[in-house]
């Protein structure tokens, strides 16, 4: 049996076409399939922090289109610890209301160049985005300080998919007035 892997230090395996991803103690990168648009967070603590909101798992029907998948695992993190290192001008937007839970508009930020969704951010969370736990280059942190904490939209959950091992479950929103206290306030 292989011994296991040491998942306290980084993991940036070549996945896609860029090579220069990184990770720190606190501070991590996010890149496109193509490379062409690389983003860094910072505040990866463990358990919510300043800069790293919170981690969840979506089932929602927006999630499930946009990702062209059954959910989407995201993070959220704070506008004021998110940088643009390259790429900001080859993003491209999609935004629309229609079918949010929320009604308010939601803005979807694309690579122009390979497609890849980077991130999203909704007028009901002023000052925040909501990146996709894939696109982070250390896979070591999908496993630990991104790992999801919620999965929400659990009722819209296809039925040959299994709930998260020790994730809370939510049926709708964990994100709406009324979640927000059982969910100890994030956002």
């Amino acid at each position: 049996m292989a011994a296991a892997a040491d998942k306290s230090k980084p993991y940036v395996p070549l996945a896609g076409v860029a090579d220069d991803g990184w990770s720190k103690e606190e501070q991590a990168t996010a890149t496109c399939y193509c490379g062409a648009v690389q983003l860094a967070f910072s505040e990866l603590k463990p358990t919510q922090g300043p800069g790293l909101i919170d981690r969840f798992v979506c089932h929602c029907t927006d999630c499930r289109k946009i990702t062209a998948s059954m959910f989407a695992s995201n993070f959220i993190v704070a506008d004021s610890y998110l940088r643009h290192l390259r790429g900001r001008e080859t993003l491209k937007t999609f935004r629309q209301s229609r079918t949010t839970a929320s009604g308010k508009a939601m803005t979807n930020f694309f690579c122009s160049e390979c497609g890849t969704l980077m991130y999203r951010v909704g007028e009901a969370f002023p000052g925040h985005s909501i990146l996709r736990i894939g696109t982070v280059d250390d896979f070591n942190l999908h496993e630990t300080k991104l790992r999801p904490r919620i999965e929400q939209y659990t009722k819209d959950r296809v039925g040959w998919l299994c709930s998260a091992v020790g994730v809370k479950q939510v049926e709708g929103s964990a994100y709406s007035p009324k979640s927000r206290a059982a969910t100890k306030g994030a956002l």
